[in-house]
């Protein structure tokens, strides 16, 4: 297949998805842990209100990919080809990345913020320097290896306001967290229809408000430790605790945006210095079990923005822990709880389109005797 058919049926692909499909919710969690080797370790979960039919997606070197433009078109925006191999799931069968990992350990992915996201106002002349939200980790992916590399990189593009027809004629409303092979994290947004990159020193991102917001309310859980309380005494009579636990007594337990943030954090720094990106990857699964929405714990109305206005029940749809040392992403999905992993390092970075994996094989019975 040669690079112009190639490049036709993506935009074909594209076309359909804009058309029909409202891929722009993901309302999530996302946090990066360190292994005492240099190793580190990337874990999310993505919720929305609709089913997502997300499918691993693995994009190799060299493969043209036509910008979506100010009309919401494929190809005339900013067209690039990929520089490097990426592997993640998408959403609804597009050729996009909603979270993923490329060849070069940089990870991340795309976050619902529909209270805030506002995108630049591009002009169509200069609708060939920009693409659609949509397409924000796609971009960064392919193109770069470093966080230093997607700062810069960002800053000399844009990104448009095209809408998706289903999704009430608006624009995708989502932020993106990156986290490279040496640790260092950034989350991107667009504010006011400003770019704003922020290095993210707790490594934690979920949803709405404003990531500097996030930020600015850790000081109000200053009083939570991972280190057990004394019991308190009140002249002579002493009061224990009833159980463990109590020095995270007040960390916030519901579905909030800014009470999965904070409980992300103090849950990922609490994790032993002493643990190895091995032992890392298991942490991960049991983090992300704090944030694994069952069926009807969160029910959307039609009028509600992070179902896209859809309605509907929220559920963790699937859930991602990526080793960026040992190059390994791994998935488990709603339907089945297996585990699939994908070992990068085994990728085919020269193939000649994009490839899609369904992940939905069956439970695996274990025999007794």
């Amino acid at each position: 297949m040669n690079k112009k058919m190639m490049k036709r049926m993506m935009v074909a692909s594209i076309s359909a998805a804009l058309a029909f499909s409202p891929i722009a919710g993901n309302a999530c969690t996302s946090f990066l842990l360190k292994g005492n080797d240099g190793g580190f370790v990337y874990g999310r979960t993505m919720e929305f209100g609709l089913p997502l039919k997300s499918q691993l997606t693995v994009i190799p070197r060299n493969l043209p990919m036509p910008g979506v433009g100010v009309d919401g078109k494929p190809g005339t925006g900013l067209n690039w080809t990929s520089k490097y191999a990426a592997a993640g799931m998408n959403g609804l069968g597009m050729p996009i990345l909603v979270d993923g990992m490329n060849e070069k350990g940089l990870v991340g992915g795309l976050l619902n913020a529909p209270n805030t996201a506002v995108y630049q106002v591009v002009a169509p002349a200069d609708s060939a320097s920009s693409i659609a939200s949509i397409q924000m980790l796609m971009y960064a992916l392919t193109n770069f290896s470093t966080v230093e590399e997607v700062k810069a990189g960002f800053q000399k593009i844009k990104i448009n306001r095209s809408t998706i027809p289903a999704y009430n004629n608006q624009s995708a409303p989502v932020r993106m967290t990156l986290h490279d092979a040496k640790g260092k994290s950034i989350v991107i947004e667009y504010l006011k229809g400003e770019l704003v990159i922020t290095d993210n020193p707790a490594g934690v991102m979920t949803n709405d408000p404003a990531f500097r917001d996030q930020l600015n309310n850790i000081g109000n859980y200053a009083n939570l430790t991972n280190i057990e309380k004394n019991p308190m005494v009140i002249n002579g009579a002493t009061y224990a605790p009833p159980s463990s636990g109590s020095g995270l007594h007040g960390l916030p337990g519901d579905y909030l945006s800014p009470s999965r943030f904070i409980r992300a954090l103090f849950l990922t720094k609490s994790v032993p210095a002493t643990y190895s990106t091995a032992q890392q990857n298991n942490t991960a699964w049991h983090i992300l079990g704090s944030f694994d929405i069952p069926p009807g714990a969160i029910s959307l109305p039609a009028t509600n923005a992070y179902g896209g206005g859809a309605g509907g029940i929220e559920v963790t749809e699937w859930s991602v822990v990526a080793d960026n040392k040992n190059m390994t992403y791994n998935l488990k999905m709603f339907e089945t709880t297996n585990i699939y992993s994908f070992d990068m390092k085994k990728m085919d970075v020269n193939a000649k389109e994009i490839k899609y994996i369904k992940l939905d094989k069956p439970l695996a019975t274990i025999q007794v005797n």
